[in-house]
């Protein structure tokens, strides 16, 4: 007998719900525009720039309104998850200019959806800061002692997680996505928590993967969004099952809907880790690609980012 489902909620049509109850998220669909901007620092030397291209699939449909690139540019495509990938060739001229990209996005709740069996394998392999070894497996293991579904499985290594590890932000080492500082520090950022969780899923056989983005503020219409965040999805019954960890320990009363949804107020711009490019970057395959890869004479440089929205009618 089943002990653990994933609701299904039917989604609105072209409607914004937020949620009196549990503030932060906002069910059905929610629609914006979505402004990413990047100023560019000045410009000694070679440099390019890597800058992520957000694309339609099922739960989110992207237009591109308005897309302001004053220099020279092209857009590629990596090689393992088809992530739409602008690279900039700024020269000393460009100093100083703005990069902008002006989106208009209806944007559905996510809840678990077909996968093919193709997609499986490829997200059991390891990644350069997803390993998968023996602490991993031991941890994972002792989790999920009595569990042979991999839904609940899954659920075991979520509340795992939750428990073990802490939204911190302090110190060094956090915001990389790496499995091993968060399993030995407990804390860290969305990317350090869903890095452990991908880590032990992919270490008991459970196919996992990550994807980047933007949260969309509920409480209101316009304004600046202050970051990036990240959530995780994991395979289990054929299907895709999305899971955020850090937003459901930083709002409990939100872990249950938190395994096996994303709120409508999302925004994703690329998937996956250790991104394959032509051209590469000197320092090797992006280990994740939200904000704007910068690098000037072979060193990484941060240029100024800013993410805004408005919410739109369609």
């Amino acid at each position: 007998m089943r002990l653990l489902t994933i609701p299904v909620f039917f989604l609105a049509a072209a409607v914004a719900t937020s949620d009196g109850d549990n503030p932060g998220i906002i069910k059905g669909t929610d629609q914006f525009e979505f402004v990413y901007q990047v100023k560019l620092p000045e410009i000694k030397g070679e440099a390019r720039v890597w800058v992520p291209l957000a694309k339609t699939d099922a739960f989110q449909t992207v237009t591109e309104e308005k897309l302001r690139i004053p220099m020279k540019w092209e857009k590629v495509r990596d090689r393992d998850y088809g992530n739409d990938i602008c690279v900039i060739y700024p020269q000393p001229a460009d100093s100083g200019k703005m990069v902008e990209i002006r989106y208009r996005v209806v944007r559905k709740e996510k809840v678990a959806y077909s996968a093919t069996e193709a997609e499986a394998a490829h997200y059991l392999r390891p990644e350069k800061l997803v390993p998968i070894n023996e602490t991993f497996k031991t941890l994972a293991q002792k989790a999920t002692v009595g569990k042979t579904d991999d839904l609940e499985r899954a659920k075991a290594l979520y509340d795992h997680v939750m428990g073990k590890m802490r939204y911190d932000k302090s110190g060094t080492g956090w915001g990389r996505g790496d499995a091993m500082y968060a399993c030995d520090a407990r804390t860290g950022n969305c990317t350090d928590f869903h890095a452990y969780f991908i880590a032990l899923a992919r270490s008991i056989g459970i196919p996992a993967r990550f994807a980047i983005g933007a949260t969309i503020p509920a409480d209101k219409n316009e304004g600046t969004i202050d970051g990036y965040h990240c959530w995780a999805e994991f395979l289990a019954d054929g299907r895709w099952v999305p899971v955020d960890i850090s937003e459901a320990w930083k709002n409990p009363k939100l872990a249950n809907y938190y395994f096996g949804h994303n709120p409508a107020n999302r925004f994703e711009l690329t998937k996956g880790r250790d991104l394959i490019v032509d051209p590469e970057p000197a320092s090797g395959p992006i280990n994740f690609l939200a904000y704007p890869l910068l690098e000037m004479n072979g060193e990484i440089v941060k240029p100024e980012t800013t993410f805004t929205f408005r919410r739109v009618k369609y």
